[in-house]
């Protein structure tokens, strides 16, 4: 028997350990040295907050589930009733099968038919891998099989764990020129520069502040290999840990929550193609035409002990 998560693969490189569920092609666990990197989940429990969750075709919300493309409306159904939203694409609560598995890697597809409110066909898969040297890199992929172009946005929603650590004193660093003001739907009504009095640098605790913010016009950090786009932080009680993506990720959430789970503070890094409620705003929308593909990778730099 299966737990509410589906079936699990288990992959292994040296120190790193990470655990990927078949419900919603999830990254359930990511350990390094048997520490958590990453806030966990167990076989019993649905992905709490969208914990390590794919996202796709649209990360991030669609204002009242509607929007309109090449002149039809379509309706969503509202996956985020208390602010009237559709939530973070359709395959978060599907079965992923899988596609390949080796010792040190997992690539798991799913293919979304079309159905109301996305009446396009489209398949995406997620292939994770431990690298003894690099730790967890994640590549996501979306190809349109139908005969018609598709709106199409992808991205993760991996969270960072605290490790024992009260958010209060842990340090987060975003490296972004500009950032979002929402409305009570959480959906971006401008985009505007980053206020000198607004920290997001890294440079002082995070303290009481709390948030769950979007972030674009990310900057390329000097320490950034050249194949990459930028990279977040997370440190505090003797570790750090570091998320980075490729330039196919232009847009970026942070969520901060004092308990994913019971004991688990954490901080959700969620490299996303497009902002928040692209399908409606247009901002950073991919369209795919029939038989195109994209691609893009993230990974996760473990954490070390300071």
């Amino acid at each position: 028997m299966t737990g509410l998560g589906g079936e699990t693969w288990t992959i292994t490189s040296g120190p790193h350990r990470a655990t990927i569920a078949e419900v919603g092609a999830g990254l359930r666990s990511y350990t390094h040295e048997g520490r958590d990197v990453t806030c966990r989940y167990g076989d019993d429990e649905l992905p709490p907050k969208g914990c390590g969750t794919t996202l796709v075709p649209w990360p991030n919300r669609i204002r009242d589930g509607r929007y309109t493309f090449d002149g039809v409306e379509q309706q969503l159904a509202l996956t985020e009733p208390d602010k009237r939203n559709a939530i973070h694409g359709l395959g978060r609560w599907a079965r992923w099968s899988l596609v390949e598995q080796t010792s040190d890697s997992v690539r798991l597809g799913l293919d979304i038919v079309p159905q109301k409110g996305y009446p396009f066909q489209l398949h995406a898969e997620v292939e994770y891998v431990l690298e003894y040297a690099r730790g967890l890199v994640v590549e996501l992929s979306g190809r349109n099989d139908g005969s018609q172009r598709a709106p199409f946005g992808m991205g993760s929603h991996p969270y960072l764990s605290a490790q024992g650590a009260s958010l209060d004193d842990v340090l987060l660093g975003v490296a972004a020129d500009e950032t979002f003001d929402v409305d009570d739907q959480q959906i971006p009504v401008r985009t505007r520069p980053i206020r000198d009095d607004e920290d997001f640098g890294g440079s002082s605790r995070l303290g009481a502040r709390r948030f769950d913010q979007g972030f674009t016009s990310l900057v390329i950090e000097d320490s950034v290999p050249d194949d990459l786009y930028s990279m977040v932080h997370l440190s505090g009680a003797g570790f750090s840990s570091s998320i980075w993506f490729d330039s196919g990720f232009k847009y970026l959430q942070v969520y901060t929550v004092d308990e994913v789970s019971p004991g688990q503070p954490g901080v959700a890094f969620e490299p996303m193609t497009c902002a928040p409620n692209a399908f409606n705003s247009g901002d950073g929308l991919l369209v795919l035409e029939p038989g195109e593909s994209w691609s893009g990778r993230w990974g996760i730099v473990a954490g070390r002990p300071l």
